[in-house]
This record gives C-alpha cells, sequence and structure tokens, in this order.
C-alpha cells in the first residue's frame, strides 16, 4: 500500500469552482482508497492505494468530473515525491512579513529543469529553484512586484502546475 496526495488545481479559489471536502472525500472513498483526508479547503487530499499513480490520475479526473460535473486538473504525488520536494526548501525561506515563498508542482508536460527560464520572471529580485517535480521561489516582500512573480498567472505555463505555500507544503510532507 502507498501513501498518495492529490493536489487538484484550482477548485474553492474564491466563488470559482466549489468543492465541499466532505463530498470529495465520499468520492475518494468510494473508490475503494483507504486512510483518506483532506486538508485545507483547497484541494489536497491523502489516501493510501496500491494502485500506480498513472492510473489514479486516470479514475480520480474521471470520477472527478462525473461527481461534480466539471474537470479539474490534478497531480498524484507520492509520499516519497512530496517530502524530496519538502526537504529542497531552504530551511530560512518561510512566509512572514518580510518574504514569501511559494511552491509549484509542475504537471509532466512542463517538468523539466530548464522551466524556469520560460517564466515571466525578473530573477535578480527572486531566488528560484528546480527540484524533479517542481519549481520552489522565494522573494522578499519588497521585491515581490519587481520580481514579477504575478505574471506567471497569465502565462501558459501556470496550467500545467499547481502552487501552494510554504506551509502548506512542508505541512503535506509531514502528514503523509
Amino acid at each position: 500500500m502507498t501513501t498518495y496526495i492529490a493536489l487538484l488545481r484550482g477548485i474553492n479559489v474564491w466563488w470559482n469552482k466549489k468543492v465541499e471536502m466532505k463530498r470529495l472525500k465520499n468520492l475518494f472513498e468510494s473508490l475503494e482508497y483507504t486512510g483518506v483526508s483532506t486538508y485545507l479547503n483547497t484541494g489536497n487530499i491523502f489516501f493510501d492505494s496500491d494502485t500506480s499513480q498513472e492510473v489514479l490520475q486516470e479514475e480520480i479526473s474521471k470520477h472527478f468530473a462525473n461527481e461534480f460535473w466539471f474537470h479539474i486538473p490534478l497531480l498524484v504525488k507520492n509520499k516519497s515525491e512530496v517530502s524530496r520536494i519538502a526537504n529542497a526548501i531552504p530551511k530560512n525561506w518561510k512566509n512572514d512579513s518580510e518574504q514569501k515563498t511559494d511552491i509549484a508542482y509542475l504537471f509532466p508536460e512542463i517538468d523539466f529543469e530548464t522551466i524556469i527560464d520560460e517564466l515571466p520572471i525578473k530573477k535578480e529580485f527572486i531566488n528560484i529553484i528546480y527540484v524533479p517535480g517542481a519549481i520552489i521561489w522565494n522573494v522578499k516582500r519588497e521585491d515581490y512586484n519587481k520580481s514579477a512573480i504575478n505574471k506567471i498567472v497569465a502565462s501558459k505555463l501556470y496550467h500545467f502546475m499547481t502552487v501552494r505555500n510554504v506551509n502548506t507544503a512542508r505541512y503535506l510532507a509531514v502528514f503523509t
């Protein structure tokens, strides 16, 4: 049995694509996954299964669309992947009044080291690293606008990533 986390992209953001976590949990349990639990209201769901990640991606996506009547991009990561990514975050990178750190979990289509060069950012104002499966960035709050990190949302690449803040990423690694 392998522990997985499904990262659902774009649910419960403002009033868009509302998904009740209890209903989502029930869906995963109906697929006979065990140890199902959710974290926050933003599409993080833990579960155990003997099924491969590729099959899980397809199965969850299909059943989600049938249950909620809309499609969402999702990533399924196993416990070791989530931990490896969280462990790559420099210990002094955090979210506080002076800095902001986020992790963009990458879909396979853009999961390569040179992806950083394709982002519409100003590298002189941001620290950014690639690890297989994610890019991690840290920016001083005073340089946030100068870094142009907010322009990622308008980029075509944004559709192939799902972003979590550093606190959530670290929690997901400990919880899984």
